[in-house]
């Protein structure tokens, strides 16, 4: 059950008809999820279309707030403003699977990679689920990723699995069970034109300290913390916790996670306004409570599906549609709470999960706060 499902509407603008990521047309999401005592963790494709990236990129950015992360692909991007793969999610570990896996996916589709023309980048991703999962079993496969991207084409644009699922499994949240989050919103970006244009947004939430957490401006953490110190009033689940909270046991120091966000838009926009639109992410964070530790990673990266760049195009000069500056206001704000939604949909739709050494995520659910 989604927060909104709860009565917890943050922001001011609608949301799509899913209120997720797919409500952007094309864009499909696919999980492969493994949970088996000590291993809790998975993959999750995401795919800014079901055609041939490779042949058919899509204008792209990517903004690092805070760079504690092992990513790949994202120079790239960077350099050449666009993705040509599906975009991959996973654990720290299983970084070079996905890799061979997405690669499996581009050369199965494309003889030319390497041949006639150049190699291929992969997207991949990650946070440590190492708390809830036994990374070094690195248990995700090339085959994994494979499935997780048919998955998601078999599925294009329905709605998904979020919470504790694919590469969220394992993650953990303001010291609560987090994962996989998702949300959208429609802007309207210019006043009396009717010209709207939808933002979704797909998070891997693994970040934050419980007593940090805010939930449409509720200090929420705060709450749960006192609970557990109430040796009266306060729940067993609340005590236990508010007691392990703290503990980052194979992820360093407590609330040095990772967030992943990724940004779907078919407002026509070039890389570097989708750059722009990178930053915006930091406010949705900074609205949940994320004060970005030192040793987090906080990755964004953002897509427009209005058109596509041909590997092979028919002339040296192209003509693409452009979104004026002044119309990016609302975007910004779309982002803005896409985002901040998104955290607490990871929140709200996971349930508790026992893992490794017998660790455990409660949901803030079982807390009946809400």
């Amino acid at each position: 059950m989604s927060a909104r499902d709860r009565g917890i509407v943050t922001g001011d603008m609608p949301p799509g008809p899913t209120n997720s990521i797919v409500d952007v047309a094309g864009v499909a999401v696919g999980h492969v999820t493994l949970a088996d005592g000590d291993l809790q963790t998975g993959v999750t494709a995401l795919l800014p279309h079901v055609g041939n990236l490779f042949r058919d990129k899509v204008p792209a950015a990517c903004r690092v707030i805070n760079g504690f992360g092992k990513s790949a692909g994202l120079v790239q991007v960077a350099e050449l403003g666009s993705i040509e793969s599906p975009v991959l999610l996973s654990n720290t570990f299983s970084v070079p699977a996905c890799l061979d896996g997405g690669l499996d996916v581009l050369l199965g589709e494309n003889a030319d990679i390497a041949t006639t023309t150049g190699s291929a980048n992969v997207v991949a991703m990650e946070c440590n689920d190492g708390y809830l999962s036994d990374m070094r079993r690195r248990a995700v496969t090339p085959a994994h990723v494979r499935e997780a991207v048919g998955l998601a084409r078999a599925s294009a644009g329905a709605p998904f699995d979020r919470g504790a699922v694919g590469a969220g499994r394992g993650m953990s949240c303001y010291g609560l069970k987090g994962g996989i989050g998702t949300a959208s919103r429609v802007a309207c970006v210019w006043p009396g034109s009717g010209t709207n244009f939808t933002v979704g947004a797909l998070l891997l939430t693994n970040f934050g300290r419980l007593f940090e957490l805010v939930v449409d401006g509720r200090r929420v953490g705060r709450e749960i913390v006192a609970m557990g110190g109430d040796a009266e009033s306060g729940s067993d689940a609340a005590r236990d916790a508010a007691a392990s909270a703290d503990d980052a046991s194979g992820v360093g120091s407590p609330g040095a996670g990772s967030v992943i966000v990724a940004l779907a838009t078919d407002a026509p926009l070039d890389s570097r306004q989708l750059h722009r639109l990178c930053v915006r992410a930091a406010s949705g964070l900074a609205r949940t409570g994320a004060t970005i530790g030192g040793g987090s990673g906080e990755i964004v990266l953002a897509f427009s599906t209005a058109y596509t760049l041909p590997h092979y195009p028919s002339a040296a000069v192209t003509d693409r549609p452009s979104l004026h500056e002044d119309a990016l206001g609302p975007l910004f704000q779309a982002a803005t709470e896409a985002v901040e939604e998104a955290v607490l949909d990871s929140l709200f739709s996971a349930g508790t999960v026992r893992g490794r050494d017998g660790h455990e995520r409660r949901s803030i659910l079982d807390f009946r706060l809400f």
